[in-house]
């Protein structure tokens, strides 16, 4: 919602928006132009029709309730209500356009594209899910022909959108509070594929394979018939060096500066979508050494204490899975990006959503296994009813009965959460947030604590 808002105000329309907390995403938006309303309040509503010589248009978002004071009073004074779909596909049919769609991997994607795009002056616009580190925003209004857009399938409004390529990383059951199952996802994915006038899939996923029409495929295991390929040769803690290939012929050695063979992936199905919108392979070579992951994709926040912070967005098994792998290869190593040497990898994991664990809870007791210290937060509902005996201290049971010399410990607020990462963590740990809720705060907590002990320290100088 806010990549929308901030695009279409800088293309010159009057844009006004709520939320139920002020942040420091709406003070860019208030600063940009945009008025912001520090509630949700039928009120809202009325000052717009005061205010405003035109009807306004009402976008929500599939997180909105029908008991919002906001939409009952748009409602009861007849203003036109679209979903936030509704304007993404206007703006994607408005203009040539680059859609990434898919389970995992779509923000990075996206973000690869867009800096490529950037790097190589076609200026796109860009609307997408995480903070694009060239922007420092997640959202541009550029000047040249290509729109990157990040589809999200959490709702199935991707079916709306007809973009000129459509990119789709990997399928995979997630949002089962939308669907039944794996066969609803594809199905809905292979709606989106027929919209679009050129798919690039991931022949490595054996759902795309068996269930998409693609234009073209990229891979990171296999060269031969596949229009474009990165087979690694080196994969560290700094970088992942790879041999490129198109249509089966080796074209070159590429280097990647960032870590993981899922974050190569996403680099080959980055470099395929410029390919095929006609950026030469020249200049993207030039330019791959601008890529960066968005905001909260392996996220360094800086130094607590002699412990390094990370965060990270992820909160389905697979990411789990994919970011504890990468983080692996910067423990004990000098070959690594982090600013300083690694011994422990800990994890603080704050499971998202009651429905997805119910769902993958044996999957989460496996994989968070791959730490030396598991501490757990508590469920971020996202507003979901809580389901009865889902919760992070049945997680913590499943673990230990499959890893009995790991420890784990459970939190039942932040505050105790805080207190567990400061009793039980050291100097020289990595430690690694997960999750799609707030606990990305905590390292504004930990930074609390350290202001409380300057604090502290100036109070008994000035007593002295």
């Amino acid at each position: 919602m806010s990549a929308l808002a901030s695009v279409l105000v800088a293309r010159g329309y009057s844009i006004s928006g709520s939320d139920k907390q002020m942040s420091e995403r709406l003070k860019k938006l208030e600063k940009s132009g945009i008025k912001i309303f520090e509630q949700q309040s039928a009120s809202n509503i009325q000052e717009l029709l005061r205010k405003e010589s035109l009807s306004p248009l009402i976008v929500i978002s599939s997180a909105v309730k029908k008991n919002n004071h906001e939409l009952q009073a748009a409602q009861a004074n007849d203003l036109t209500i679209c979903h936030r779909s509704d304007i993404l596909s206007a703006l994607i049919s408005n203009q040539p356009s680059i859609v990434v769609a898919g389970s995992h991997g779509k923000t990075t994607t996206s973000t690869f594209i867009t800096t490529l795009l950037t790097t190589t002056k076609q200026d796109p616009t860009a609307v997408i899910g995480g903070v694009i580190p060239c922007f420092n925003s997640n959202a541009h209004s550029g000047l040249g022909k290509f729109l990157v857009a990040e589809a999200d399938e959490s709702d199935g409004s991707l079916i709306k959108f007809e973009p000129t390529i459509g990119l789709i990383t990997n399928l995979e059951l997630d949002h089962i509070d939308h669907y039944k199952n794996l066969n609803e996802l594809i199905q809905t994915m292979k709606r989106f594929s027929k919209n679009c006038e050129h798919v690039i899939a991931n022949y490595d996923c054996k759902y795309l394979r068996e269930s998409i029409k693609s234009s073209a495929w990229w891979s990171i295991e296999q060269t031969h018939g596949i229009d474009f390929a990165g087979k690694p040769r080196t994969a560290n803690g700094a970088q992942t060096i790879a041999d490129f290939y198109e249509n089966g012929h080796l074209i070159g050695e590429i280097t990647i500066p960032v870590i993981g063979l899922h974050n190569l992936s996403n680099a080959i199905g980055s470099i395929a979508a410029c390919r095929i919108a006609g950026i030469s392979f020249s200049e993207l070579e030039k330019n791959l050494c601008s890529l960066k992951t968005p905001g909260r994709r392996f996220d360094f926040r800086g130094t607590w204490q002699g412990r390094q912070i990370v965060d990270d967005y992820a909160h389905h098994p697979s990411e789990v899975k994919a970011t504890l792998k990468m983080a692996r290869l910067m423990i004990n190593t000098q070959t690594s990006r982090l600013p300083r040497l690694a011994k422990r990898l800990i994890v603080v994991f704050q499971p998202h959503r009651y429905s997805r664990l119910k769902e993958f809870i044996k999957d989460f007791a496996i994989t968070l296994g791959n730490a030396d210290l598991v501490l757990l937060a508590p469920i971020y509902s996202a507003g979901e009813t809580i389901i009865e005996n889902i919760s992070n201290e049945i997680l913590a049971k499943m673990m230990r009965s499959n890893f009995p010399d790991l420890t784990i410990k459970i939190a039942n607020d932040f505050k105790e959460l805080t207190q567990l990462v400061q009793n039980n963590t050291q100097e020289d740990d990595l430690i690694l947030t997960m999750g799609a809720g707030d606990i990305n705060t905590l390292w504004d907590k930990l930074q609390n604590i350290d202001n409380r002990i300057k604090s502290d320290n100036q109070s008994i100088s000035v007593k002295k």
